[in-house]
């Protein structure tokens, strides 16, 4: 492989689930010894929180889980994310929907698509936004995450 696979992250504010997707799948790219091979990033289809870190509750909770979003700023998702990345994974159906109204062309639809796909228990496919629930959203958005991010890991290093 010579340039490295580009895999961008969705959701709504970047403050909460793609972050965390993010950093878990950084932490894995990581351990598997694949950096340089993996590019990753996060973004928000929303602009409410661009240049914010992290939620605070889902920075704690990948704390404990032993990933750090410290450094991560949010930003909004662009038409030109559509053309840099090679594979672009939206948290639920709405954020999907909104990435895929920005390709005008419809040339790069086929590198969008739900996270949860890989995930090997995708139950409605959709990772469920903990930003106005209790801890236990938060905990279980990173499980979501946590098993995902394997799969999806697995499968890049099949195809890429």
């Amino acid at each position: 492989m010579s340039q490295p696979v580009k895999v961008l992250f969705v959701c709504l504010g970047n403050i909460c689930r793609s972050p965390v997707a993010e950093g878990v799948f950084r932490a894995k790219v990581r351990e598997a010894g694949l950096e340089r091979r993996i590019h990753i990033d996060s973004a928000g289809t929303g602009a409410w929180h661009v240049g914010n870190p992290p939620d605070r509750r889902m920075t704690a909770t990948a704390k404990r889980r032993g990933v750090d979003l410290s450094q991560q700023r949010a930003r909004q998702f662009v038409a030109d994310d559509l053309e840099d990345f090679d594979v672009i994974l939206a948290m639920d159906r709405s954020n999907l929907r909104n990435i895929q109204s920005l390709d005008t062309s419809d040339g790069f639809n086929e590198r969008v698509s739900l996270f949860r796909e890989w995930d090997p228990e995708p139950g409605d496919q959709e990772v469920p936004d903990p930003y106005y629930g209790g801890p236990e959203g938060f905990e279980h958005v990173f499980d979501i995450v946590d098993r995902t991010a394997d799969a999806l890991l697995d499968d890049l290093r099949r195809r890429y």
